[in-house]
């Protein structure tokens, strides 16, 4: 082949693949932007500050039961081997956790079959810190939502309500759990607050305390109506108190065990 016909070869070659390239950037911007449709309502307010709002935790952790959430056992040791690693045993209702709906039903959708766009959620932060401080077994009510909805507009369909109470700071205390003689004691939702937002098509709620109901219930009447609905809830969040009541998104790293009735989740709010 003469010298021109080479050069002219690879020319031709090279505009062909930058065609290709071109076509394939285009076609993935396209992809990109259908995929973002739907996240972005819900990020449209964020300047891209973000809050983590799970608590590290370990064995020494509050739990409901009172038993360690988390036990570790060295299965590979660095001085041996040259790297390490841990067994752990891990219950899946400790530190900052997610309930499915298996949690509370017999045949309810597990952790793993959580739909992924209910994971992705505007986020409404109410706050209860005034009635907590004055009632450890506060609660979120109609009326606190009606409240939050007429200063900051309607809660959109989809959304992570969460309850903000100040708990998350007594989380190294006894406090946390319960009160000195024992009893438990701490925050959370009224069943007419979580029916009223069921009827809002809220995707989950959130409370920075032990469990989505009060710590005095005596019957986990949130936890029978909400989650066998096809809803979940994430109990012991962090940094609530970074946040505001309105115009962040939150994202829940749920896990994925199959027939899951919760697990520990890594949860970040952009804001």
């Amino acid at each position: 082949m003469c010298d021109a016909c080479l050069i002219d070869s690879v020319k031709a070659s090279m505009l062909s693949r930058r065609a290709l390239f071109a076509g394939a950037a285009a076609t993935t911007a396209a992809v990109v932007a259908s995929g973002l449709t739907t996240a972005r309502p819900a990020l449209a307010q964020a300047s891209g500050k973000v809050v983590d709002l799970t608590h590290a935790y370990d064995g020494s952790f509050p739990t409901f039961d009172g038993n360690p959430g988390i036990l570790y056992e060295p299965s590979v040791k660095f001085a041996d081997s040259g790297y390490q690693l841990w067994k752990l045993t891990i219950y899946e209702h400790t530190g900052t956790h997610i309930d499915a709906p298996l949690h509370f039903t017999a045949d309810g959708t597990s952790v793993a079959d959580l739909p992924p766009e209910r994971l992705i959620c505007p986020l409404c932060v109410l706050d209860i810190t005034a009635k907590a401080a004055q009632d450890a077994n506060a609660m979120v009510e109609p009326a606190d939502i009606e409240a939050w909805v007429s200063a900051n507009g309607a809660i959109p369909a989809g959304a992570c309500v969460a309850m903000h109470s100040g708990w998350a700071a007594k989380v190294a205390t006894p406090e946390f759990r319960n009160t000195p003689d024992g009893k438990f004691a701490f925050p959370g939702f009224s069943k007419a607050a979580t029916d009223m937002l069921a009827g809002l098509d809220v995707a989950c709620i959130g409370v920075d305390t032990l469990s989505l109901d009060p710590g005095n219930s005596a019957d986990f009447a949130v936890h029978f109506s909400w989650l066998p609905g096809g809803r979940f809830g994430i109990e012991n969040l962090a940094n609530l108190d970074q946040l505001p009541a309105t115009g962040a998104t939150v994202f829940i790293g749920a896990p994925k065990h199959k027939t899951g009735t919760g697990g520990p989740a890594r949860v970040l709010a952009v804001a």
